[in-house]
This record gives C-alpha cells, structure tokens and sequence, in this order.
C-alpha cells in the first residue's frame, strides 16, 4: 500500500476577527449545536433534558441541505433484501475506501432510525392498503429506499424533527445565527463566537460541542446546493485545529435540471429508479455505451458519462425521459420537480427534461470515529461536515440522511454523557485573536460577489469531474492568489466571512485531488484514468502549526 501522508497547508488566521473578551457578550451552556440539519436535530434530541443545548444555524432552521433531500432514506424492509445486500452495495458504490464496521453498523440500525422517525409522525408514503412504499435508485441492488410527499422526503423529515426539539424546554433555537469560529483553548474546544444581525457578536461557552453545518456544494458554479452550503464547519473546524479527510471527494449528482436563467434543481436518483432514460441531443439512449447497469450505475459513472456525451455531441446537457412511463405514476411520484419543470413550460411525463451533473454531496470532511468523535478533543461532528468512512470514495443515494441520523444520535449521546460528567464552571477564557501577520491597511475595497462567481467558476472548470495535474495546479496557483489578498483582510459580514471559508476549503480540495494520482470514484484524473490498488487510503489535511 502506497504511504499518503498528511498534506499540511498553512491558514492565512487562526480566528476570522479580532475580538476582546471585555466587550463582548459571554453565554454559557451544556451543549452547543452548531447547525440545524438533520445530523443537528438528531442530536438534540439525543441531549439529556437537564441540559441546557443551543442550536445555531445561519439561517432559518428550515432551510438545510436536509430540507431539500428528494430521494429518500435507505433501509432494509423489503423480505427480499437483507441488511448484507445494503452493506455489499455500500462497499461496492465507495470503490474501496469505505470502513467495513462503520458501514455494517448504520446499515444495521436503519430500519430502527427510520422506524423512529415515523414515531416522531413522520408521514412516509405507503403502498395500497398499507406499508411503507419503496423504490430503487442508482447503485442499490433491491428497492430500499423509504421516501415522502413523493420527491420531498427531507421537506417532511425535518418537520417532524424539528417539531419534536421546538417541543424541548431545554433547547434554544438561534436562526440567522452565524458561526465565525470555534473557541479553542489548551488545544480544546471550548465553544464558538457566533454572530447575529440584531445583536453582534457573542461568545458561547460550552461543555461539549456538535459540529453540524453540512457540505461545500456552493464551492462549484453547478451545484445543487442552497446558498447556505459555503463549508463554514469543514474551515472552521481546519483553523482550530481539527483533523479534515478525503476532501477531494466531492459527489457530482448526474441529473441537475438545466435550464438558462433558472435554479439549478436537483432531479431525484429515484426519477430513473422508477425507469427514466438518459439520452443525447440527438435522442440516442447513450449508458449502454457506459456502464452495463445503464442509467442505474452508480453517480460517479453515470456523471462521467453525461460529462462524455456532451463532449461527444457539443451539446450543453443530455435529457431525461420519462414519456415511456405511466404518467399517473410521474405525477404521483414526482409532484415537486413536476411543479419546477411546469414553471418552465416543461411537463415531466411527456416532455425530454435537460439536465447535466452538478456538484451535490461533500463526501470528505472532519475526520471522526465510529463514535461522531472528532480529532480536537469537546468537539464532535455528523452529517456531510463529516468524514465517518460511511461513503469511502463514492456515496451511496440515500445513505446520506441515513448517516445524518446514526452519527447525529451518536453525536448528541456522547455529547451529552461528556457534559453530564462535568460540573458548571462559568469562566471565559483567554483567548489571543490576533492575526499570525501584523494586520495591514487595506483601503481599496473588492466586490466579494464577483469573487465569488470568479471562484466557483475556477473550481467547476479546473476541479470538476473530470480532472488532470495541469488543470488542477492552474486552479490551485488562482486560489492561492485569491487567497493571499482575502485572507489577510478582516470583514464584518456574513459574505466576506464565507468568501475566507471557501477559499480556505478549496485549497484542501484542490490539494488534496492533487495528491491523489488515480481515479476512484467521484474523484476522476484524465491523467491517472486507472484504479491503483496501492492508493486505496485515505488523505488527511491538517494546519501547520
């Protein structure tokens, strides 16, 4: 097996401001939730209720990566499927990086998760006359997949969960609550400073700490990701210290709806699970060419397939079609992107839908533990901000919400045992804000969200699915220089502050996909096209000290 060590990368700050400890605001807690998707709610409702637990999310609490989950959560209920099929099927899809004990354990509770969350009054959709309703998806070998309201199966999760925790009277929702950076005090975390609009910042001391913020969709032009999705956690996270894995894994969802001027919205795994055709510009059914599972394959091959065909053909996009199924069946099952093809004069059932990949799913993130423990001790993490050894190299349709819910129980459990053994101790550390360089005075302003569109630009070009040393060391020289002159400033808003996280985060992605020198799974070098056995381990990013 090839040695990949550890990639050291310097950061530009240890904190994003400056701050005296004198003049701002302290609160204390037990636990401290950082982000309110469902790996955060799960948690919360896993803390001891003689606790005292913050939630904190940048924005609303019903506007997460979670909430716009289409597909559906995976697990066995089926007769003919067994907990060992979902588990081959994992290892199969992750091409050799996953953890044989992580996967066997979250394959093992998912019915038991998603068993809970009906308890919680979840409405999933069932089958006539009763019992849950299940479907295929890409790179499942049985139909697993448990879904809601059709094609909104997040929408419906998150009700429930956060019904359940707004029921707590230990827990208190901060919306539209920006985490700056985590608190670090003798290599520890000790809580976080976090910003609102109505009352500036503050500092939150807490025994332990759940980090929880999702994924990095935003780094790339195409994504289907909201605009919250701007790896604040997997930055902040880097710059106090913590351990990041397998950054160059970022999963390109094959079928993002794509049409001039519009959202880029997600068409569900489950669409050609139900039987849907990919096909050219020229109307020709082109996975066969690919992949003998055709539109069924796992997303890496069906992303790099479309990516191919459009090449072939010069054309923008390929299509879904669904004209061949029942149109009732469409309707049904299908009512939300129905709705969104209908706003652009497109009816899903009849009408060829044009679609192409787009950064979705952030396979790499905090290096934890089978237990959600991260390597800065007090601080744990779930959900896509994580890295648990779940997905290995390609992520599994729906495993992510099904991770989301084993690792926030985790998360909060363990979280909540580690507090429970402490006693209250209301004391605010000292903690040196300084930046590494003597600050300079920088007077001539920058237009952060040309940065930004210059940005995602850069990394859908240069770091996108198909990838190659050249390409990737051009990306990498911009972002550097990007770097340089953002880094080293320090904002008072909510965009300059997730510009510096973005920037930081792509440097580990690019860094990281330079260093591996195969293709495996999402990760794909035009250059390197071969599997090699020897590289089959993990990249781990850490801060020179």
């Amino acid at each position: 097996m090839r040695n990949i060590g550890p990639i050291e990368l310097e950061t530009k700050r240890r904190y994003l401001v400056q701050f005296d400890p004198k003049r701002i605001p302290h609160l204390f807690t037990d636990v401290l939730i950082i982000g309110a998707g469902i790996a955060g709610m799960r948690a919360a409702l896993a803390i001891d209720p003689s606790l005292q637990v913050v939630v904190a999310t940048k924005d609303q609490v019903y506007n997460s990566n979670s909430a716009w989950a289409q597909g559906g959560i995976a697990g066995v209920f089926d007769p003919y499927d067994d907990i060992a099929n979902h588990a081959a099927d994992t290892m199969t899809a992750g091409k050799g990086l996953c953890d044989s004990v992580v996967v066997d354990t979250v394959v093992q509770e998912a019915s038991e998760r998603i068993l809970e969350l009906v308890g919680m009054g979840a409405r999933f959709d069932e089958v006539a006359g009763g019992g849950i309703a299940l479907t295929q998806e890409g790179g499942h070998s049985h139909r697993r997949v448990v879904h809601a309201l059709g094609d909104a199966t997040g929408k419906e999760v998150m009700r429930a969960l956060i019904d359940r925790v707004r029921a707590l009277p230990n827990v208190d929702i901060w919306e539209k609550t920006f985490t700056i950076d985590l608190l670090t005090r003798d290599r520890e975390c000790r809580g976080a400073l976090v910003w609102n609009p109505n009352h500036g910042k503050t500092f939150v001391w807490a025994k332990q700490t759940i980090l929880a913020t999702g994924g990095a969709g935003r780094l790339f032009r195409e994504t289907t990701n909201p605009d919250i999705a701007t790896a604040d956690g997997q930055a902040m996270a880097f710059r106090a210290g913590a351990v990041l894995r397998d950054m160059e894994f970022m999963q390109f969802h094959p079928t993002v709806l794509y049409i001039a001027g519009g959202s880029r919205h997600l068409v569900s795994e489950a669409v050609r699970g139900e039987g849907a055709y990919l096909r050219d510009c020229h109307g020709y059914r082109f996975m066969a060419d690919y992949n003998p599972l055709l539109e069924l394959a796992p997303r890496d091959d069906v992303s790099r397939a479309i990516t191919r065909q459009m090449e072939k053909t010069r054309h923008h996009c390929v299509y879904l079609d669904l004209s061949h199924l029942p149109v009732q069946l469409v309707r049904e099952r299908f009512p939300h992107i129905s709705q969104v093809c209908s706003d652009f004069g497109l009816d899903l059932a009849k009408d060829q839908i044009p679609v192409r990949p787009g950064a979705h799913y952030m396979i790499g993130g905090l290096k934890t533990d089978l237990e959600a423990r991260t390597s800065l001790p007090r601080l744990f993490a779930a959900g896509e901000v994580s890295s648990t050894g779940l997905h290995g190299a390609n992520r599994l349709a729906s495993n992510s919400l099904l991770e989301g819910l084993v690792f926030g129980l985790r998360a909060g459990r363990n979280a909540s045992n580690a507090a429970l053994s402490e006693s209250d101790v209301f004391t605010a550390h000292t903690i040196d804000s300084s930046p590494r360089s003597p600050a300079e005075n920088i007077e001539e302003p920058l237009r952060i969200d040309d940065l930004l569109n210059s940005l995602t630009s850069e990394m859908w070009r240069n770091v996108g699915i198909e990838r190659n040393a050249t390409d990737l060391l051009a990306a990498l020289h911009q972002v550097d220089f990007w770097d340089r002159y953002v880094g080293r400033r320090e904002f008072s808003t909510v965009a300059g502050w997730e510009l510096q996280n973005m920037l930081l985060v792509a440097r580990t992605v690019i860094h990281a996909a330079m260093k591996r020198e195969e293709t495996r799974g999402t990760h794909s070098r035009s250059d390197f096209p071969l599997t090699d056995p020897e590289q089959a381990n993990h990249i781990e990013l850490v801060r020179s000290s």
